[in-house]
């Protein structure tokens, strides 16, 4: 299958078959980082700009170790350190880069629609890493390629999110992502944190999360994201935990062979206890793992066949 997007901007815009072959590229260049020489001479010659507007660890790194391992050279630029903070907007700064002729240029904005905004404006390849509380593919897709990898398949699988959906843009990927392969899923949040019309992406909704860790063959548990929420959405990090807070106890009601994820960084003994996080049945690594073979992927596919 050829693989012709100029840019990532969401899982909306990907079908099945393009999932599919993201998935499968990044498995196979995932034996590269075992290596004891992690370089490949793939996309030596292109430059990837990481432009991010908010912070990151995991994304930001996991771009910058894709890029080089495939030989690719890097330049890194966040908000602070830009020119914007003279008074240039994110339009001229952007213009101004792709003068310098990058061949992609992976965005993370606190305002939902940059990357696509951008992507009108320029010839480079743009990649979404984050846009406000909208889209947050690359996450999506390297859960998808994690749950993969150890269930052997996403159909059928029985997904349970919980905790902050409202904030959460790594939940509405996931939804779109897991529900298009096939998976079956199930959202679980306090009140206060379910937006209206979440029910329109096609998973049912409770705020039971006993009802939705029922039966699940994979638990994604969200980050409490305080730096988005405008007023207290509820009484104490205490009353959460109690809960929502996923406990071993809870645990017991999913499959024995349940996988644990969470996008990071935790909120340890909030919404996740740290035997759980840390436990033989948690993905969290895996995730930060395959990040780097997945945005591997994307970059290859983007660039390594023009």
């Amino acid at each position: 299958m050829k693989f012709d997007k100029k840019d990532i901007l969401d899982i909306e815009s990907l079908s099945v078959e393009e999932i599919q072959l993201i998935l499968d590229t990044a498995e196979t260049l995932k034996e590269i980082s075992s290596r004891p020489i992690k370089k490949v001479p793939t996309l030596r010659g292109k430059t990837v700009v990481n432009f991010f507007y908010e912070p990151s660890t995991r994304t930001r790194t996991s771009f910058e170790i894709a890029a080089k391992r495939l030989s690719a050279d890097t330049i890194s630029v966040s908000a602070s350190t830009s020119s914007m903070v003279k008074g240039e907007t994110l339009i001229d700064t952007m213009k101004n880069l792709q003068a310098m002729n990058p061949d992609v240029i992976v965005i993370r904005h606190s305002a939902a629609g940059t990357p696509h905004m951008l992507a009108r404006l320029v010839e480079a390849s743009v990649i979404n890493a984050g846009d406000g509380m909208h889209a947050h593919p690359t996450q999506a897709l390297l859960d998808m390629m994690t749950v993969r990898e150890k269930k052997g398949r996403l159909a059928g699988l029985r997904v349970a999110i919980i905790g902050d959906v409202a904030h959460s843009r790594v939940a509405r990927s996931n939804i779109v992502g897991f529900m298009k392969m096939g998976a079956n899923v199930v959202l679980a949040a306090p009140p206060t944190m379910l937006p209206p019309g979440i029910e329109v992406l096609g998973a049912p909704v409770t705020y039971d999360i006993d009802e939705a860790i029922e039966g699940a063959s994979v638990i994604m548990v969200l980050r409490i994201q305080k730096e988005r929420q405008e007023g207290f959405l509820f009484s104490s990090e205490r009353e959460y935990a109690r809960y929502y807070g996923l406990t071993m106890k809870r645990l017991d009601r999913a499959k024995n062979d349940v996988m644990i994820m969470h996008p990071g960084p935790i909120n340890r003994g909030v919404e996740i206890a740290p035997e759980i996080a840390d436990g033989p049945c948690s993905l969290i690594l895996e995730q930060a793992a395959n990040g780097v073979a997945l945005r591997m992927a994307l970059l290859y596919l983007l660039l390594g066949r023009r």
